[in-house]
Formats: C-alpha cells, structure tokens, sequence
C-alpha cells in the first residue's frame, strides 16, 4: 500500500530538549526531521508532535517547534501515545495513514506505531528519522515493528509516494526544494 497526502498524518515523538543530545546520530536525525515535517507541510500533510513528561525532559527542540502551528502538540506521560490518549485533538487524526517519526524507537516509538496498527491504522516508521540511544536498540525496535506488521520506509520514499508523479507544479517546487 502507497502513502497518500489524503490519507497522512506525520507524527514526531519525542524530539525534546534533554532528550534529543543522548540519542545515537542525534544531528542526523534532526536534519532528517526537520527535512521530513517541512517537505509534509509543503506537500499538505498535517503534521503533530508529542512531548515525553516535557517537565523533565523539556518541550520539543526549537528546531522542530518552530515548524509546528498552535495545537499540534501534545503532552504524555506514558510511553504510547495510544494509551496516553493524547492524539484525538491533534491534526489530522482521523487519518488512516500515521508516518511516524522521532525518539526513542525502541520505547515510545515502537509502542505508539503498535498500538495505532492494532486500532487498524496504516503505521510507518521513517528508519532515518528515528533513532535510541544505542544502534541495537533502534535496530531490534525495527525488526520487531517490520514483523508485528508496520512498514519501515525511509524519507524519500515517504515524499515521492505522497507526490505520486513527476509532471506536476507541486513535483518541481519540492524537487528544487527537498531532492537536490
């Protein structure tokens, strides 16, 4: 099954403050992030975020927060965002399709994209643009997703699925702009 700009919702997890610098690779994946959540926003997918007890872990990277309109944040405490109840007043979350991206991916990452296939949501976890604090945990936390059933897809394949063909306005704006 193809992502569909009708159908998606882009989620980033856990990209905060104190919670970001312990992350493997965390620069990469940022870059990553902010790459993905600006080309969604040019396409037309809504974009959300959730912040882990912001508290203690503090509120989501200026980077990232600087790309996200009022009320498309949201607070936790629990590790799923499912089970936190959080998502219901976020954008976009009647959509069936659910791109996920962000920390840590072998704890909330992997419990939210479980829980939302189960509640029968299309789940897809952007592989570089999630990361742990240590490799093997991302990559168990991969594994484990990919054979319960959710779909690893990189960033690209993610934007060239959600424009869907080359001759079109929309294909050159983002093409000039993201695929250099």
């Amino acid at each position: 099954m193809l992502l569909d700009v009708q159908r998606s919702l882009l989620l980033a997890i856990d990209l905060q403050e104190k919670m970001l610098p312990a992350i493997a690779d965390h620069g990469e994946l940022l870059w990553n992030c902010e790459w993905l959540i600006r080309a969604a926003q040019k396409i037309g997918v809504p974009v959300a975020a959730i912040e882990q007890y912001p508290k203690g872990l503090g509120p989501l990277v200026p980077a990232i927060r600087a790309l996200l309109p009022s009320g498309a944040v949201a607070a936790k405490t629990r590790f799923s965002s499912v089970s936190a109840k959080c998502l219901a007043d976020l954008p976009g979350n009647d959509r069936m399709q659910v791109v996920i991206v962000g920390v840590e991916a072998h704890v909330c990452v992997l419990q939210t994209a479980l829980d939302l296939y189960h509640e029968g949501k299309e789940v897809y976890i952007v592989a570089d643009c999630v990361g742990s604090r240590h490799h093997t945990d991302r990559d168990l936390a991969l594994a484990r997703m990919r054979q319960e059933g959710v779909r690893i897809v990189s960033r690209e394949m993610v934007v060239f699925e959600w424009l869907g063909e080359a001759n079109t306005p929309l294909f050159k704006t983002v093409s000039k702009e993201f695929l250099k």
